[in-house]
Order: C-alpha cells, then sequence, then structure tokens
C-alpha cells in the first residue's frame, strides 16, 4: 500500500474527466466549417446529447467528474455549465476559443485565456483548474494560472502521478498529468472534414487497453486521469464502456475523485516530486536552426 498521502490509503487514484469542446476545435481549424452542417451536428452532439447521458451514467456510479469547457461552450450554451455543478461535478478552465496556446502570442494567450475566466465569472462558476487547449501548454501557463486565482493544471506529461510546479516567490501549482493513451480522440475521432482520424476502434478494444492501465496504476501508485470527449464517448456503446471501466476500478479499491479534490491533496503531500518552472524552458543554443 502507497503511503502517499494524496492517495488517501488506495492503491491508485482516477480522475474521469470529459473536455466538452463542442464546435470548437473544428471552428479553430477555420470559420469555413461553421456551414458544414454534417460536421457541425457531430460536435454539437457532444454538450446537447452527450453530457446529459453521461451526467446520467454517473449518478449510476456515483462518481464524481470534471468537466474542461471552453468559455465559447459556456457562452452559447448560458445553462450548460451550471448545470454540470448542479449535478455535483466540476467545472474547469479549458481556453475560450481552444486554439493552441503555442500558436499565439503571450498577449493573445492571455486575452483569450481572460475571455474564458469572465464567461465563468459571470456564471458563478468557481474554477479551480486549467487544461490548454490539445494540452498545447506554454511555458507562460502557468503564470495565467497564478494570475487568475487556480491551484491546478492538467496539460503536462512530465509524471504518471502529480506534481508540483514551483516558481521562487510563488504559490506552488499543481499538475495532474495527462498522455495520449488515455484520451479518447486518439481511440473514436474520426471526421472527413476537417479530416481527424483514420479508423474508429472498438470499445471493448479501447476497455481491455484502459483497464490494463488501471492495473499497472495499482502497481506504482499513480493517477489514471482518463479525458473523454462527450461528442465521443458520449455514444451508446462507449458510455457503457467507460461505465464498465468506473465500475472495474471502483471493484478494485481505486480512489476516484474531481481534479480539484486531487489537486488540493497533492499540494498538501510533501513526498510528490516538485518541478521548478524553470525547467520547462528549454536551452535551444546548441540547436542553431530555423524554426
Amino acid at each position: 500500500m502507497s503511503t502517499q498521502s494524496w492517495l488517501r490509503g488506495h492503491p491508485s487514484a482516477a480522475t474521469i474527466t470529459f473536455d466538452i469542446d463542442a464546435e470548437t476545435p473544428v471552428l479553430a481549424e477555420g470559420r469555413r466549417f461553421a456551414t458544414h452542417a454534417m460536421t457541425m451536428s457531430h460536435q454539437a452532439f457532444g454538450p446537447d446529447v452527450g453530457v446529459p447521458r453521461l451526467l446520467d451514467m454517473l449518478d449510476q456510479v456515483g462518481v464524481a467528474a470534471t468537466f474542461f469547457v471552453p468559455g465559447w461552450v459556456a457562452e452559447v450554451r448560458p445553462s450548460l455549465a451550471p448545470s454540470i455543478v448542479e449535478r455535483g461535478h466540476e467545472v474547469a478552465h479549458h481556453s475560450y476559443s481552444h486554439r493552441s496556446a503555442t500558436e499565439l502570442t503571450p498577449a493573445e494567450e492571455r486575452e483569450d485565456f481572460e475571455r474564458a475566466f469572465e464567461v465563468f465569472q459571470s456564471q458563478g462558476i468557481e474554477l479551480s483548474g486549467h487544461r490548454a487547449a490539445m494540452w498545447e501548454a506554454t511555458t507562460n501557463t502557468p503564470r495565467l494560472i497564478r494570475e487568475f486565482g487556480l491551484t491546478y493544471d492538467s496539460s503536462l506529461m512530465g509524471d504518471d502521478k502529480p506534481y508540483r510546479l514551483v516558481a521562487e516567490g510563488q504559490r506552488p501549482l499543481a499538475e495532474l498529468p495527462v498522455h495520449w493513451s488515455l484520451d479518447d480522440w486518439e481511440q473514436y475521432a474520426f471526421l472527413p472534414a476537417p479530416v481527424i482520424g483514420s479508423a474508429i476502434e472498438s470499445p471493448a478494444k479501447v476497455l481491455e487497453m484502459w483497464k490494463l492501465e488501471l492495473d499497472a496504476m495499482r502497481e506504482f501508485g499513480g493517477l489514471f486521469n482518463l479525458t473523454s470527449h462527450p461528442f465521443l464517448t458520449g455514444r451508446p456503446s462507449r458510455t457503457v464502456a467507460l461505465r464498465s471501466l468506473i465500475e472495474y476500478g471502483l471493484e478494485r479499491g481505486n480512489r476516484f475523485a474531481t481534479c480539484r479534490e486531487i489537486a488540493a491533496d497533492a499540494l498538501e503531500d510533501t513526498t510528490l516530486r516538485e518541478l521548478p518552472e524553470e525547467r520547462l524552458i528549454v536551452d535551444t543554443s546548441a540547436y542553431p536552426f530555423p524554426d
């Protein structure tokens, strides 16, 4: 049994998270897709059909989840974020426009971040955490998270358990790491326009893969941080597979909690690794090549 206090006596922990991207990742590829009715309806399925179905499923298993919502999605659907909170779940910051922060100037990243924050403020949503669009955070992102009073990020891949981002004279941030192998996008996403994905995997195969990861996380005392998208996992067979996964984890003693809860415990656990934020800035002097 791990002695890490953030696990609260469990062999490992799991966070079930949903990125309610809706139309934003497609529109970030180009405004022209706004007139592509099939594509827009494919994305709208997420908040309109997938989210209610997934909320009902979470009620069945008795697990609270974290929903990362772009500010634009919350703004055009003003009842969405409050309805999630009313069901006992966490809503977190996921940019405003779902444009990659690595493609924005620092000023543009800040403007996008602040615009989303203001949407949630206007809706009375308490924010604790942030996840960068496409997980593409920049070295400026931690400063924004601190500036706006948030306590954690969930965009980086530097560990398979929580760690702390530290900067001199600043309060630490909890980092809840992600990974491509725990993302339903790589398993289920397919669109002909814009071109996304090439194959749609069976939920049975995905369930088997994620069960193996849950089992291994118990051996290593890690964080199973699952990212799903309601326009993908909100489809019937995939929702059933996710329910089976959660039930499997509960039966084997995994801790299930929101990202806010895990982050709060991680910030108190002195056994977890600390990463100085200057380590995020890579020395490129040995690579005098064009960008």
